[in-house]
């Protein structure tokens, strides 16, 4: 699916999407909660951090909430998604909202922290992802981290039909069945380009990091990342 289209979908549903997204994904906060407790800083430090996809700015107000010294940037493709996460962020110092393209975007700053939920998998190819891998890389600070919170498939097929078959019983106990058949897994196999988690923990360590690890999963959905070596 072309950049494009994804930026589409995002505008459309930028109003609905916090309801949308508890809908459609389990335990959603729960997911975003391991990004937020994987940030190796104390309460009060001050360091600088990038949500990459940032939507409506959910992840980008917890981590405020956690780190109110933090400097903040929140990156999205959808200007719609950028006004829902400016007024979820209200007057909030040191934060800044930017538009850009996840297989474009060009990094402006050092970051500390680079952190993204449910965005990278929306592009299109195992190159375009390992692309934007390595540009997280290069961006970090020594010491820095990055976490990402997404979509992932499995190793194994019955592995992976299992997985898809325990978020087909989530998205029911709100959804019709008819509809989350007809729409929603469509959809999905249409829209969304997931690669094998076990795969992305690879490419993370070819490109540098170190500390990879999972440190939350549920069947099809995990908060993975790791670190950049400190220079000493």
């Amino acid at each position: 699916m072309e950049m494009d289209t994804v930026k589409q979908n995002f505008e459309e549903k930028a109003r609905i999407f916090d309801s949308f997204i508890v809908q459609h994904i389990p335990d959603y906060r729960r997911m975003l909660d391991a990004v937020i407790a994987s940030i190796p800083f104390e309460h009060d430090a001050h360091f600088k951090a990038i949500d990459l996809g940032c939507g409506t700015g959910t992840l980008t107000k917890l981590l405020s909430d956690a780190f109110p010294h933090a400097e903040l940037t929140g990156m999205d493709i959808a200007d719609n998604m950028l006004a829902m996460a400016r007024a979820k962020l209200g007057a909030r110092a040191g934060c800044r909202f930017v538009a850009g393209d996840l297989q474009t975007y060009e990094f402006d700053n050092r970051y500390d922290v680079v952190m993204s939920s449910l965005a990278l998998h929306h592009l299109r190819t195992d190159a375009d992802k390992q692309a934007v891998y390595k540009r997280i890389f290069d961006a970090l600070t020594p010491g820095g981290v990055f976490f990402n919170a997404d979509i992932v498939l499995s190793s194994d097929a019955f592995l992976e039909q299992a997985a898809m078959g325990k978020w087909k019983e989530y998205l029911m106990r709100s959804i019709p069945e008819a509809e989350v058949e007809t729409v929603w897994i469509p959809q999905a196999h249409e829209q969304d380009r997931p690669a094998r988690l076990m795969d992305q923990l690879d490419w993370l360590r070819r490109f540098g990091f170190t500390g990879v690890d999972v440190v939350w999963k549920y069947y099809n959905f995990a908060v993975y990342g790791g670190r950049k070596p400190s220079l000493s």
